[in-house]
């Protein structure tokens, strides 16, 4: 598949997925704004309740208490009834007036009416004037009653007027401390707040309109008090004695949250999804990456062994040729030909097994102690007729005092020789090549470095060099032979020894590697 393909379909499910993760969001934001107003609109009809209830709680508490006085001043001399009974001997009538008189404390009067009944005399009226009694004395009797209630209406009405008017001029003028029972506002709240589904805790005070605190709940917190709701109590008395109750809740946000943490799962397994799709494309990628890289190992490695095959191919046709002389020095010639392409072939074989041994963790080490300096100073004296036949030379600068290592000696030396050959490799066409061996300690670890004035090192490049198959790209010139496993196989080399290796490179000036290894010293 195309990489172009790949990022298409990429970018559509990625984009895919961050689209229902956007939906997902905004629908647990809508929902917790709509469980936001309901939540609102619920605790300011709590509130206007609350106050509705304080201001009647506040009547009644009038009411009962001057009807209380009003009784009790009635018992004692303000209840003037008087009842009059007149007997009529001849006919068998009776005829009762009853006055009444109440009086205000004041000692106006609410109201005075005099009620007048009239009936026969049981004892000297047959049973027939009993049960048909005279049409008048049954409508003079309806009149009374209604005059009875006509007047006891009179009476209620002044009664209320008069406490109205207490209300206005006497309770309006107390402290709001005084006028406002603290505790069954809370229960009134707490009431109203349950019957509308609201089972927080709250937090409460109560302020005057020029915002003097008044009242606080005992257990008053300010977690969330900035967010608060506000009503105002007493809210027709007079501006500056109605008050203002404000109250807040700590667990506001968890409890409107709440009711959408049903889509919090769905959200969670949104994002593994998204993370899941990314960590595939991103395999994806890696795996294309590594069979590009393969391919290339495959050509290359095809067009390295064509070289030693062919040579080995023409040395056994020679031998074969019956045309030709076998003289001892062609014999000799033909013989080391082969040799010498035989242990090249050897030796490429060797270093993709060595790879695949390392990959596997089968590798085993056979280590001893051995001399870093030594080792370097022969890495020197086997590249130097190399170097030489560029016009080049080898410096070794050696400074390490405790120079002792603990390393595999066949798998070390290879590493220096991998490195002394890369340099070699990768030197500027026609221009003489120096190479730099330096040693040296510091405080517990061993250092050496190979530096040569080579080619050097694109910037781009210097994170991937030391990946498996990876080599610099020269394009289509196959100029510097090799499978890319060289330096991968020095930074396995280096790491299993618990050493670092880290390269500084410029492009056009050269290439330098650092090793650092744990030093022996002597105690």
């Amino acid at each position: 598949m195309k990489k172009k393909t790949i990022w298409t379909i990429a970018i559509i499910m990625g984009m895919s997925f961050l689209a229902l993760l956007f939906l997902q969001l905004e629908y647990i934001k809508e929902m917790a704004r709509m469980k936001k107003e309901q939540f609102d609109e619920s605790v300011k009809s709590s509130l206007s309740q609350a106050s509705r209830n304080l201001e009647l709680n506040e009547t009644l508490r009038y009411l009962e208490k001057d009807i209380n006085d009003h009784n009790k001043k009635s018992k004692n001399k303000n209840k003037k009834d008087s009842v009059m009974v007149a007997v009529n001997v001849d006919d068998g009538t009776s005829q009762q007036a009853h006055h009444f008189a109440q009086t205000s404390k004041s000692g106006g009067a609410y109201s005075s009416f005099e009620m007048k009944t009239s009936q026969l005399n049981p004892s000297n009226a047959s049973k027939a004037i009993i049960l048909f009694s005279d049409k008048n004395s049954l409508s003079q009797a309806s009149k009374s009653m209604q005059e009875i209630v006509r007047n006891r209406y009179v009476y209620q009405k002044s009664l209320l007027d008069q406490i109205i008017m207490t209300i206005l001029y006497s309770a309006s003028e107390k402290p709001l401390k005084e006028r406002v029972n603290f505790k069954q506002l809370d229960q009134d709240l707490k009431a109203e707040l349950y019957s509308r589904g609201i089972k927080l805790p709250y937090h409460f005070t109560v302020h005057s309109q020029d915002g003097r605190e008044v009242y606080r709940c005992p257990d008053y917190d300010e977690k969330g008090e900035d967010n608060f709701y506000e009503q105002e109590l007493f809210p027709n008395d007079p501006g500056n004695q109605a008050g203002v109750i404000h109250i807040h809740f700590p667990d506001m946000d968890s409890y409107i949250y709440s009711s959408v943490k049903f889509i919090i799962p769905s959200i969670v397994f949104l994002v593994v999804l998204l993370v899941t799709f990314i960590f595939t494309i991103f395999v994806i990628f890696r795996q294309k990456k590594l069979s590009e890289i393969k391919n290339d190992f495959i050509n290359n490695m095809t067009h390295e062994l064509k070289t030693p095959i062919s040579s080995i191919s023409l040395a056994a046709q020679m031998l074969n040729d019956d045309s030709l002389s076998k003289s001892p020095s062609m014999l000799k010639h033909v013989s080391g030909v082969i040799a010498d392409e035989s242990k090249r072939l050897r030796f490429l074989v060797e270093k993709v097994l060595q790879m695949s041994m390392f990959e596997k963790q089968n590798a085993v080490f056979k280590k001893k102690e051995l001399d870093l300096n030594e080792m370097l100073e022969n890495a020197a004296h086997s590249f130097q007729l190399r170097v030489e036949h560029t016009g080049g030379k080898i410096d070794v600068d050696i400074e390490a005092i405790d120079s002792a290592i603990y390393v595999d000696e066949v798998h070390f030396t290879n590493m220096i020789f991998n490195l002394m050959d890369n340099a070699i490799k990768y030197r500027k066409p026609d221009h003489p090549l120096n190479i730099m061996l330096h040693t040296w300690n510091e405080k517990d670890r061993l250092f050496f470095s190979i530096e040569d004035d080579g080619v050097g090192i694109k910037k781009d490049n210097l994170k991937k060099i030391f990946e498996k198959f990876y080599r610099v790209h020269t394009g289509n010139v196959h100029d510097v032979k090799g499978f890319g496993l060289g330096l991968a196989y020095v930074k396995k080399i280096v790491d299993l020894h618990g050493g670092e290796i880290r390269v500084e490179s410029e492009y056009g000036k050269g290439t330098k590697f650092i090793v650092s290894l744990p030093a022996i010293t002597e105690e």
